[in-house]
């Protein structure tokens, strides 16, 4: 007898935010991610935001009407980023200063934590940016 396994393909993460306009404008604006399908879903506006090339590949959707998440300074769930280099992390993180929404100052960490920062989206969701992590930019071989 044999027997097929099939490995699921992790493909969206769905977020139900208290502000629809400003989460789609945060990750926007700090995460380049567009909007790739948008409807109305019983009288719910339902988004999907991707990272331009990727919208096969992964997606995240996001409705209205949440509780919102307010993270603790203590709980490190978060959303994970890649930028190009340690400079980008640095001026993502004064952007986010200036605005308002910086959570963790960047700095440095032991391999395969690497060089990041963290922001807080308007939902109070942790987003974090790195560099020289194992997946994306600067990942050692």
């Amino acid at each position: 007898m044999t027997s097929s396994v099939t490995t699921p393909a992790f493909t969206h993460l769905a977020l139900h935010v208290r502000d629809l306009a400003a989460c789609l404008a945060f990750y926007r604006d700090y995460c380049g991610m567009n909007v790739v399908h948008e409807r109305n879903d019983g009288g719910v506006r339902v988004v999907w935001l991707a990272e331009p090339g990727r919208e096969k590949d992964f997606i995240i959707v996001m409705l209205p009407g949440g509780p919102g998440r307010d993270q603790a300074e203590g709980d490190f769930s978060h959303l994970g980023f890649a930028l190009e280099s340690k400079e980008a992390v640095d001026a993502i993180a004064a952007r986010a200063e200036a605005a308002g929404c910086l959570a963790w100052a960047p700095r440095q960490e032991p391999y395969p934590v690497g060089y990041y920062c963290g922001l807080k989206d308007p939902d109070g969701n942790f987003v974090e940016f790195s560099y020289g992590q194992p997946l994306g930019p600067g990942a050692e071989g």
